[in-house]
This record gives structure tokens, C-alpha cells and sequence, in this order.
């Protein structure tokens, strides 16, 4: 892996302790009845170290890093209260020794009723702030105040963006597109199309941009909108691809970025039955879990590509972690 010089100086705080496993699916590919048409593959981002790992951790290197090159004490973040950044960033606050204040999505549960992330956040050590809504300038209201009153206290807080996926954080997300072409090379596989769920659009950004500074050969990515209808997000991920280009020294084609929203459903977090086919689907024939927020959409996603004939060859499905949202309570499940 050549990492971009842009990047290789970034400040960087180690959370990782090697590359996530690049593993083949071979009974879950013949499940689908595709064994001569798809190769499926799956990148374990969810084995990363930290609480139930997660491919934010990448992000959270470079953002922790700039954290402490700035002299912080916090670090303060926004989120669901299912969020996967969230838990991370406060692992990851753990890990340096940063304070971490939570501002989480309302209405607040009734005592007892708190999820298994917001237990996971508090057990973490990291300070929760709920809204009273789920209206999202409350919730930016509410960070914005938090860390003002942080900085009146005497303290240095660092602000992280929703789902740290700004162009510090998607930086680490460029490294795992290097990554995952290394893997494929040493497995010897050449084309391939990478299917992943995207929802703040960073990851997306980040994989395309390393995946092209490694090409050749060709490897599209395709995202399935988890939480935003694609359009919206198509202008999010434009953008981090401008921010990239001073980082990486290339500016990826707006046409090279494939988003679709046939999986999204009612939205984000509202599970559907065909993401809970597939996620039974790996589950029974690699004991492989996947969450219904994130991961089981965008597995909905592959299979019904694989199923009618539109991803042949290798596919490499990118498992984003998420693994605690298996036991939320979700909008419209019991």
C-alpha cells in the first residue's frame, strides 16, 4: 500500500491493529444460485478491535489524531441513539483518554428502556445528552452548547462531525480502499464490484478515491442508500470528493459514483423484509450477523443483484460492523 504523502502526515491516533479480514463466501454464494455467475467475498469491518468493531474506527484515527494535535481534552459528536459512531467515538475517546460527550437523537427513553448502543456508550464512559425531538437542528443545537460550555469551563473540546465522515475522517476510508486492493491482488482477483451500504456518505468517497488510486483493474463500488434518499446524498458524496482531492492528489469522476435507494425502504432505521431475508440468508449459511439498519439493507441490496443476473463475478459485499443494532428496538417491530 502506497498511502497518498497528503495523507502520511496527517496526525493519526492507532485504533486498529491490522487490516480486516478479506474472507470468501462460499455457501452463502451458492445459496443465491448464482455459484457460476457471482463470487461473493465479504470485508470484515466489523471484526475491527474496539466494542463490536466498525469501519468508523478508520475515520476515528484521523479524527482523534487531529484531536489531540489540537490540544483536546473531549472530543463531541451527534448521532441515533443506534449510532455506530457513536459507540466508536467513544471507544475511541477511551482508547486516548479524551473525554466524550454524546448528543444522542430524542424523545429520551423512560428509565430502563435505553438501548443496547446507549448502554454500550455509557459503559464506555462517554456522557449522554438526549433531545427532546428528533429534529436534527435541535440536536446541532445542542452540541453547539455543550461545547460552548466546555470551552467556558476552561476545557478543549473537539467537535466530530455526524458519522465523523467530513475529508479528515473519510481520509482513513481511502486507506481501506488501498486495502482491500492489496487483498484482492494477493487473492488474486482482478475486476470486482464492491457493494456497501452508505449513509453519510463517507465511506463511499473514501473507497472509491483508494480503489481508483490503485487501479488498475476496474472495481466499481456500488452504495445502497441506508438512510437518505441517494439524491441527497449524491451531492454529499460529490463534495467529500472534492475535499479528497487535496489529500490524495486525484479527483474521482462524479460518474464513477454508483447510488441507488431500492433498499432504503420507509427510511433510516426502519427494517424491511427483504433485508431481513438476506441477513437470515448469511446468518444460516456462514454465521455471519448483519444489523437491520445498516448492513442487512445493503446485503438486500447484493443479493437481489446477484439473484437477477445484474453482479456477476467477484462481488465484495463490505460488512460496515453495526452488530449491537441487532438487538434495537426499531420502529415498527415489536
Amino acid at each position: 500500500m502506497v498511502i497518498p504523502p497528503v495523507i502520511a502526515a496527517l496526525p493519526r491516533f492507532a485504533l486498529l491493529d491490522g487490516p480486516s479480514p478479506l474472507a470468501r463466501l462460499e455457501r452463502f454464494s451458492a445459496a443465491l444460485g448464482a455459484r457460476s455467475a457471482a463470487e461473493v467475498w465479504i470485508k470484515r469491518e466489523d471484526l475491527l478491535p474496539l466494542a463490536f468493531g466498525g469501519n468508523k474506527l478508520r475515520n476515528l484515527e484521523f479524527l482523534v489524531g487531529a484531536a489531540l494535535a489540537d490540544g483536546a481534552d473531549s472530543l463531541i459528536t451527534s448521532g441515533r441513539r443506534w449510532s455506530n459512531h457513536c459507540r466508536l467515538t467513544a471507544a475511541a475517546g477511551a482508547r486516548a483518554g479524551l473525554a466524550v460527550h454524546l448528543v444522542l437523537t430524542g424523545p429520551p427513553p423512560l428509565p430502563g428502556e435505553e438501548g443496547p448502543n446507549q448502554r454500550l456508550d455509557e459503559l464506555l464512559g462517554a456522557t449522554i445528552h438526549v433531545t427532546a425531538s428528533d429534529d436534527r437542528a435541535e440536536r446541532a443545537a445542542l452540541v453547539a452548547s455543550i461545547a460552548a460550555a466546555e470551552g467556558a469551563a476552561g476545557r478543549r473540546p473537539y467537535v466530530v462531525g455526524i458519522g465523523g465522515s467530513g475529508p479528515v475522517g473519510a481520509a482513513g476510508q481511502v486507506l481501506a480502499g488501498l486495502e482491500l486492493a492489496d487483498q484482492l491482488e494477493e487473492a488474486r482477483i482482478g475486476a470486482a464490484t464492491v457493494v456497501l451500504p452508505s449513509a453519510t456518505g463517507g465511506t463511499h468517497a473514501g473507497l472509491v478515491t483508494g480503489l481508483a488510486l490503485a487501479t488498475p483493474p476496474e472495481r466499481a463500488v456500488i452504495g445502497l442508500a441506508v438512510a437518505a434518499p441517494s439524491a441527497e446524498l449524491r451531492r454529499t458524496v460529490g463534495g467529500l470528493l472534492d475535499a479528497l482531492e487535496p489529500l490524495t492528489g486525484i479527483r474521482v469522476a462524479d460518474s464513477s459514483v454508483i447510488l441507488e435507494d431500492d433498499q432504503l425502504g420507509a427510511g433510516y432505521g426502519h427494517p424491511t423484509e427483504a433485508a431481513t431475508d438476506a441477513a437470515r440468508v448469511l446468518a444460516r449459511t456462514e454465521g455471519i450477523l448483519v444489523d437491520p439498519i445498516y448492513t442487512a439493507k445493503a446485503l438486500a441490496g447484493l443479493v437481489a443483484r446477484v439473484r437477477d443476473g445484474r453482479l456477476t463475478g467477484p462481488v465484495v459485499f463490505w460488512h460496515a460492523g453495526g452488530t449491537p443494532g441487532i438487538f434495537e428496538r426499531l420502529p415498527g417491530t415489536p
